[in-house]
């Protein structure tokens, strides 16, 4: 099986500087995406330092060992790679007074044969297309979701709440953090999307999956995504990573797929 990977960030239209970051390493099947917070130019920094760590360490030792490495191998060296990223960020954040407090929310994304390895803390999200709908494979690590959970509020509230952007979980603010990994089956002609909260909060669901069913090819969806959130406010800044698994749609799936869907 093969993946067809695309990326892009945006500032939107009420920011001047560009919090998100994204990276992407084909060779290794990994992809990374980061919605940074903090002070001035300090979110960017922090975002930055996780994507660029997580690629080239993850990335490294993917293309190295991965051939030989079993799923549980990859998993923990993902858990490994984060958390010296974290260590990283959280040493910078408090050896340098522009940095206080500074971190970032993380999507780690690895491709293999037939599945896909994930990693994510905070509130930036993946999903998965495949055959016309559109699932979201990841739970937000956030005071809403929390609240959605408990029965406090409801989804079709929590659209309006105030409380949209406080995380729970993020890396770089305290010196360990819990990374939430699952996996979950690819059959070719999936999409997988990973993006920051700058997407998913100014569009529905049901309009990124209109927009991933009428793309071309994974650029005009990708281009297609930021536009619609643009359009819509683009009150944050936007990232997207876009993966594909070439080859003809398999409707059937597998019955006898034992990890979570």
């Amino acid at each position: 099986m093969l993946f067809e990977f695309f990326c892009l960030t945006d500032p939107g239209r009420a920011r001047d500087n560009n919090e998100d970051s994204v990276a992407v390493d084909e060779q290794a099947g990994l992809a990374v995406l980061a919605d940074g917070m903090g002070g001035y130019n300090a979110g960017e920094i922090a975002s930055g330092m996780a994507t660029a760590f997580i690629k080239s360490e993850l990335g490294r030792w993917l293309t190295e060992a991965a051939a030989n490495a079993s799923d549980t191998d990859v998993r923990r060296a993902m858990d490994i790679c984060v958390d010296n990223a974290n260590r990283a960020i959280f040493n910078a954040a408090n050896s340098n007074p522009q940095y206080a407090g500074m971190g970032t929310t993380l999507v780690v994304a690895v491709l293999r044969e037939g599945r896909l390895l994930l990693g994510h803390i905070g509130d930036s999200r993946a999903y998965r297309f495949r055959n016309g709908k559109l699932t979201q494979i990841t739970k937000d690590h956030s005071l809403l979701q929390e609240q959605i959970d408990a029965g406090l509020i409801t989804q079709e509230q929590a659209a309006y709440s105030a409380n949209k952007n406080l995380v729970t979980r993020a890396v770089g603010v305290e010196d360990n953090v819990l990374l939430e990994t699952h996996m979950h089956d690819v059959l070719a002609g999936d999409v997988i999307l990973l993006c920051s909260d700058g997407l998913s909060d100014m569009i529905s669901d049901e309009q990124i999956a209109a927009l991933l069913q009428s793309a071309t090819d994974l650029r005009e969806a990708g281009t297609g995504l930021v536009a619609a959130a643009n359009a819509a406010g683009g009150r944050d800044n936007i990232a997207v990573v876009l993966v594909r698994a070439q080859g003809s749609p398999n409707a059937g799936g597998r019955s006898w797929w034992p990890f979570r869907r």
